[in-house]
């Protein structure tokens, strides 16, 4: 996963358990794509300051992320969204060709089967 999506959504996910001051900082720095100095000069702390900041930050919800996995659920439901979505798919080309009812059966039996994986993972 590419490093600013990766915390944007570590962000998104855990960042109200940051203070504010980390937060703000945070968001920033990763959010608002702005440097360094220019965070170090609006908050009047060094530009190292600021780096040492969002390396904490970075390992607080790391760390977060280790312990409750709400990510790896989150990427786990979407893939399996995905999934129920392509055999959606076929199945409405299914009944444009009125195959066999085997395949219908076999793909409406695989929807069931996400439908409560996700339910699970939830």
């Amino acid at each position: 996963m590419e490093d600013i999506v990766r915390r944007t959504l570590l962000y998104d996910f855990y960042g109200e358990l940051l203070t504010e001051h980390q937060k703000d900082v945070y968001a920033d720095a990763v959010l608002n794509d702005l440097s360094y100095s220019e965070i170090a000069s609006e908050y009047g702390i060094s530009r190292q300051g600021v780096y040492d900041l969002v390396k904490r930050c970075d390992a607080i919800l790391e760390g977060y992320e280790a312990k409750l996995l709400l990510i790896d659920r989150f990427e786990s439901v979407k893939e399996k969204q995905k999934d129920i979505l392509n055999i959606c798919n076929d199945l409405i080309s299914e009944l444009n060709k009125t195959e066999s009812d085997e395949a219908l059966n076999n793909s409406i039996n695989r929807i069931i089967e996400i439908t409560e994986d996700i339910i699970e993972e939830l």
